[in-house]
């Protein structure tokens, strides 16, 4: 495989995007349902990209609404080959400022309202999530901010609330007890999806505020998280291009961690007890795996 088709899940700010070719919208419907929105293809050279707002178009979605199994079904059977999120985040430590970039490399999932696997009964799966992102896409999208002017950090670890209320002061002081870098309602269930479905994943978190943990400053508002976020779409939109332009350059191959066979070591169902319906509905998912 040397093509790179490149899913980004993020918000409405990712559309305006210079020298993207060829762009053309597709509603899909998958066996989990309709994802967030239309999907919007283009390309930048040789590498496809593959748009899907997290949250709909204007915003319509909560973070425990978002059709997480619909959106990664809908980019993997549109022939994804890796899935880069851009999210906005709150920064839980000091260093980690309002304005600058997180590759993130670790998660802790905090919710609980959320359908979080293809699997279940019938067709049992557990995959290992001990390095839940791909850390070859996160260095290259990290680099890509990077050489726009933006400030990232390399790694950080992202806590997933349910939301969608922000954190008490209490949650807040607890979570940066934990050594945890940054807070965000989004990425999960959606990097175990990812993994699921054998697709590459990184994090690109934007962060927007110190959430209410720092006495002097403001307690995290949605004015405030907003004002920073379209400041730091530019960066973003700039950062996707030079990575595509990066990835012109890169033929693609296999991640080296292996990501894209990760169901050989997961499914744990017996063949003579896997439900036939069930794993037809696994095909897009875990086709490969399964043998079709």
């Amino acid at each position: 495989m040397t093509k790179w088709v490149i899913g980004i899940i993020g918000g409405s700010g990712l559309y305006a995007i210079d020298g993207l070719e060829d762009r053309r919208e597709a509603q899909v419907e998958t066996a989990w349902g309709a994802p967030s929105d239309t999907l919007l293809r283009g390309r930048i050279g040789k590498v496809e990209l593959v748009f899907l707002p997290r949250h709909g178009k204007g915003h319509r979605l909560t973070p425990t609404d978002v059709p997480y199994r619909a959106n990664i079904a809908a980019l993997k059977a549109a022939g994804c080959t890796d899935v880069l999120s851009i999210s906005a985040c709150g920064s839980l430590q000091e260093q980690y400022a309002p304005g600058d970039f997180v590759a993130v490399d670790q998660f802790i999932d905090r919710t609980f309202a959320r359908e979080k696997t293809f699997f279940g009964p019938g067709m049992v799966a557990h995959v290992s999530m001990a390095q839940p992102v791909c850390a070859r896409l996160s260095g290259l999208a990290a680099g890509a901010v990077s050489a726009v002017g933006g400030k990232v950090h390399h790694g950080g670890t992202y806590l997933a609330m349910e939301g969608p209320q922000f954190s008490s002061l209490a949650e807040s002081q607890l979570y940066r007890s934990w050594g945890c870098h940054v807070i965000g309602m989004t990425n999960m269930p959606e990097a175990k999806l990812a993994r699921e479905a054998e697709l590459p994943y990184a994090t690109l978190a934007m962060v927007t505020d110190y959430d209410c943990w720092r006495a002097e400053t403001e307690a995290v508002t949605v004015t405030n998280v907003l004002e920073v976020m379209h400041r730091n779409s530019a960066l973003a939109r700039l950062a996707i291009v030079h990575l595509a332009g990066v990835l012109n350059e890169t033929p693609r191959t296999t991640s080296p961690q292996g990501i894209e066979s990760c169901l050989d070591f997961a499914l744990i169902t017996a063949p003579d007890a896997r439900d036939p319906e069930f794993l037809d509905k696994l095909q897009v998912i875990a086709g490969r795996a399964l043998g079709s």
